[in-house]
């Protein structure tokens, strides 16, 4: 910080030192604004989780012969529900104290996330439900996502080449939610464009980087706050497309 003072009284901008803007501290929070949303993120996936998962199991009905859910991916948003708290938990940890353990397991559990949502968006745009086809589907993703963790943690934590693989798999998974919502007659699919084109601008947020305003609001911390919204209409598509299918299912079974 005495040099980025330094650096100010010449009339220069900030630079990153080890790949990381300067950031004013406060208490032990190295980046308070994003390890603070970081939180709130945390936050909006339980309670949208937890609503879905009180939506599918008390509200809808259930199969009378198997008492299991009509809506063939409820497994599936549980586990894409772990994996974004775990994402959200790391985050905040990251961003409190930055250390290579806290780094690898944010960076690590970022991927994971969002292999598993590239997954996740093949799976329902193409209504993949046999479960031999869903494994063929996932696959080849779940290796590539597995060896690129295992090549940060242990070869080389490449930030430039992380950054590129995960804006492809984001970009990826925002195309196919865009265009299965141009050609399906989905009741929420206007929820969904929301989500997918407020997801796209955020996306430039990590993409073009600034300095931190007085110390505190980066690029990246902005893009935490951005994702906030983002999440609560996320599980409300999600709540509704489980209404929407189990709708659908009864319809064909009478």
């Amino acid at each position: 910080m005495q040099r980025e003072g330094e650096r100010q009284s010449y009339g220069l901008s900030p630079v990153k030192y080890h790949g990381k803007w300067p950031f004013i501290r406060i208490f032990v929070f190295q980046e308070p604004l994003s390890a603070a949303m970081s939180v709130v993120n945390l936050l909006m996936h339980f309670t949208g989780w937890l609503s879905f998962f009180l939506l599918v199991n008390y509200k809808l009905p259930v199969r009378p012969q198997t008492k299991r859910t009509y809506y063939e991916y409820t497994g599936l948003w549980h586990i894409y529900a772990i994996l974004s708290m775990n994402a959200w938990f790391w985050s905040s940890i990251f961003h409190t104290r930055d250390i290579d353990l806290t780094e690898k397991l944010d960076y690590s559990s970022a991927v994971a996330l969002l292999g598993y949502s590239l997954i996740l968006s093949l799976l329902r745009t193409f209504n993949v439900k046999d479960e031999a086809t869903r494994v063929m589907f996932a696959a080849p993703i779940l290796a590539f996502v597995t060896t690129h963790i295992l090549y940060l943690n242990f070869y080389e934590l490449d930030y430039g080449w992380n950054m590129k693989v995960c804006v492809v798999m984001a970009v990826v998974q925002l195309l196919a939610w865009a265009i299965w919502a141009g050609v399906t007659q989905h009741p929420s699919r206007f929820k969904l464009w929301i989500v997918v084109f407020g997801g796209a601008f955020a996306m430039l947020l990590e993409v073009y980087d600034f300095p931190p305003y007085k110390g505190y609001a980066d690029a990246h911390s902005l893009w935490h706050v951005s994702t906030i919204p983002l999440t609560y209409l996320w599980w409300s598509f999600i709540k509704e497309d489980a209404e929407f299918c189990m709708s659908t299912l009864i319809k064909k079974a009478k």
